[in-house]
């Protein structure tokens, strides 16, 4: 078998410039052109995952198939190339740590000292090399968090270093990917932030083989020179990369700017196959050139930063552009909820979906909004705790248990309808100790939930959470009118709750938005876009 090529993508002089756009994007096109490609994310920080984090300070949390909790990125990835990926794709500082305390415990040193090189950097090499080894890809792109310089990245560019050098010529190389601003006083873009980057990188012993230049205006020939020049690149190998009305545009922008062209000369790979992109430009078209237009409310309690729910809205976005539609997601923070101003808030809205969180705050406002849908006729669509709400509202207002809740936000609630898996009652530590990644889900004849999945009889589906919809209390709410039209056979835990006097009403366990992808946008968005456009009209 012929050797696994490497990609590191590293950043400088500051972060968010979307090293896990260009990542996934470049992906694409190596995808396109016929090479199986697959993208890792090394996180610099001390958490052992995700899971953990606020989403106002680090997004959502995205979930793999095989319950890793995992960076946003990780989204990304599996949403430009259709290909699912694992606890292999994003590794963290915490993760790596871990493992080589875990192996000096052990004695497996036999009494070395234990020091970041060579035992942190050895170990990070090895992480890198895991898909790669697999024997199922022919490139793997490694995208670094941070940006170059920080502390914490310094062990990750070290152990790239020495992986460049071990893998010898043609089989690794570094793309940087920095920012050249504008300064309007002088009316010109500034080369020197992105010389400095590329200093600092090559301090640390890596030459930059191509430099990805993030910008607002266009970069002239002149300045691409320059930076040619000042950076030690050839000068196709920068390239231009300009803001873009939608991240979908990107592997596009790229291909213009040559880009895959680059990386596989200097891979030594064959450049033959032109890359097919059709599917991708007629989504994109799609996307542009909506036929209709809908309002979607999306009731959340972390809505202040786009990204604690970065996967609804790209989910919205495939969806939208199945069904030729423009979907405006207004976000409406469900603690803003008080009984006075719900008509205000929510009466121009074709669709409400109510979102997953955590914790006690805003969930009354979410019980709020899911009773406004339900006695409206409006499309709802509740993921997760939004789901869990719907049982409640419904508990509480139709079955008349005033006192219903869940025992996540009242532990002595008389009717827990939503209550704790017993496997969790003694659980001390939060990492990683809920029901996470794919379960399966059988579908009931006859429900809405098997006409959106295409009469399918059993799904998978991807998890995140510690509390369940209480078996208890099924009989009585299946006798009211709430059926529960998904069940995990194994478990005989309720998956999904469907209305069927109700237009669309669906409530989910699991988390539909990750699988999500452009080339397979999920059913149950593209139903829920299509009820609420239907709502619109009518």
């Amino acid at each position: 078998m012929s050797q696994t090529k490497y990609i590191f993508v590293t950043g400088g002089v500051t972060s968010s410039l979307g090293k896990g756009i260009i990542a996934a994007s470049l992906a694409k096109l190596l995808q396109a052109r016929g090479y199986k490609t697959t993208i890792q994310k090394l996180d610099p920080y001390i958490n052992v995952n995700s899971g953990t984090l606020n989403p106002y300070e680090h997004g959502e949390c995205y979930v793999t198939d095989d319950g890793a909790e995992t960076d946003l990125d990780l989204g990304h990835y599996e949403r430009f190339l259709n290909v699912r990926t694992s606890q292999a794709n994003n590794v963290t500082t915490g993760r790596i740590y871990q493992s080589v305390i875990e192996k000096e415990r052990r004695g497996e040193f036999l009494g070395k000292t234990v020091q970041v090189v060579p035992h942190i950097t050895n170990e990070i090499k090895r992480r890198v090399q895991l898909l790669g080894n697999s024997g199922e890809y022919d490139i793997v792109i490694t995208e670094i968090g941070g940006t170059v310089g920080d502390i914490e990245s310094l062990p990750y560019i070290e152990a790239v270093r020495q992986l460049l050098w071990e893998l010898g010529d043609n089989n690794g190389i570094v793309i940087h990917l920095t920012l050249v601003p504008y300064l309007s006083a002088a009316g010109e873009l500034k080369t020197k932030p992105t010389q400095h980057s590329v200093k600092t990188l090559m301090e640390s012993g890596i030459k930059a083989d191509v430099l990805v230049c993030r910008t607002e205006h266009e970069i002239s020939d002149e300045i691409k020179e320059k930076l040619a020049l000042f950076c030690n690149v050839r000068r196709e190998a920068v390239i231009q990369s300009i803001d873009a009305s939608t991240i979908y545009d990107v592997p596009l922008l790229m291909q213009e700017e040559g880009l895959d062209t680059v990386v596989l000369k200097k891979l030594a790979l064959a450049d033959i196959i032109e890359p097919d992109l059709a599917q991708w430009k007629e989504f994109l078209d799609k996307h542009k050139n909506p036929k209709n237009e809908i309002n979607i409310g999306l009731i959340g309690k972390y809505v202040e930063l786009q990204d604690s729910y970065k996967s609804i809205l790209e989910s919205f976005i495939h969806a939208g552009a199945v069904n030729e539609v423009r979907v405006n997601v207004k976000s409406i923070h469900s603690e803003h909820l008080p009984g006075k101003s719900l008509d205000k808030l929510l009466k121009d809205l074709d669709g409400i979906l109510v979102a997953p969180g955590f914790g006690e705050r805003g969930i009354e406002g979410k019980i709020r909004a899911v009773q406004y849908a339900r006695e409206n006729k409006i499309p709802f669509l509740g993921i997760c705790l939004g789901m869990q709400m719907a049982v409640i509202e419904y508990s509480r207002n139709v079955l008349g248990l005033k006192d219903a809740n869940s025992m996540e936000m009242d532990e002595k609630t008389p009717n827990p309808v939503i209550n704790l898996m017993e496997e969790q009652k003694t659980i001390v530590n939060k990492g990683g100790t809920m029901r996470l990644g794919a379960w399966d889900c059988e579908l009931l004849d006859g429900s809405l939930a098997k006409e959106i999945y295409k009469g399918a009889d059993s799904i998978s589906e991807r998890h995140r959470h510690r509390y369940e919809f209480n078996s208890d209390f099924k009989e009585q709410l299946e006798a009211k009118g709430l059926k529960a039209t998904g069940i995990n056979k194994e478990t005989g835990l309720v998956e999904i709750v469907e209305i069927p006097e109700h237009p669309w009403f669906v409530g989910v366990q699991y988390h539909p938005e990750y699988k999500s992808t452009v080339d397979s946008p999920h059913p149950l968005f593209v139903g829920f876009v299509k009820a609420a456009l239907k709502h619109k009209k009518q």
